[in-house]
């Protein structure tokens, strides 16, 4: 166990204390629920980048970095689904959720093949990451309605729409493995 795995396990402790918090009835659960997801977010880059910098990546933190990132980010947008109870607002968590789910198992589906790197992060891919990370930032910490969480949701809207552009690179980069198997 080193210090990039333990930042990612942390990012997965954080899970339930945000929602814990998120549900209190108090006027700073917003502002802190942001201020988790904000330091869950900051561990996601550390993580990678301590792992990188000090030779220290692991299969188990290869494993489980992705499915922390994606954790997250389902249980704030399922938490922000609730308390908007908007179809706007679940629209765009629905693609970014779905787009979660075809990437993922099209990644493995390609790691079974070898062909994993074809299907690689992208540079679209890290751009549309940090856009959801800052629109759930500002919409977990400010109340519907009010002109951040507006700015919010519009830049929610971009990173879905960076969502299905990256999901149509992916696609596009398997589609000689896929077209091949039909």
């Amino acid at each position: 166990m080193n210090i990039p795995n333990l930042l990612t396990l942390a990012r997965i402790a954080f899970i339930p204390l945000l929602v814990v918090i998120f549900y209190l009835p108090y006027s700073w659960s917003l502002p802190v629920s942001a201020l988790l997801f904000g330091c869950a977010s900051v561990t996601d880059w550390l993580d990678g980048y301590l792992a990188r910098r000090w030779d220290q990546s692991t299969p188990f933190g290869a494993f489980l970095d992705p499915v922390a990132d994606k954790l997250m980010v389902a249980v704030a947008l399922a938490l922000l689904i609730e308390r908007y109870d908007a179809v706007w607002l679940t629209l765009p968590a629905l693609v970014i959720i779905g787009r979660e789910i075809v990437i993922s198992a099209l990644r493995e589906w390609m790691a079974e093949m070898g062909k994993r790197a074809s299907v690689g992060v992208s540079w679209t891919g890290k751009f549309k990451t940090t856009m959801q990370m800052v629109a759930l930032l500002i919409l977990l910490g400010f109340a519907p309605g009010t002109l951040p969480a507006i700015a919010g949701v519009v830049v929610l809207y971009a990173a879905a729409l960076l969502t299905l552009w990256s999901m149509i690179q992916y696609l596009r980069a398997a589609w000689p493995h896929l077209s091949r198997s039909m």
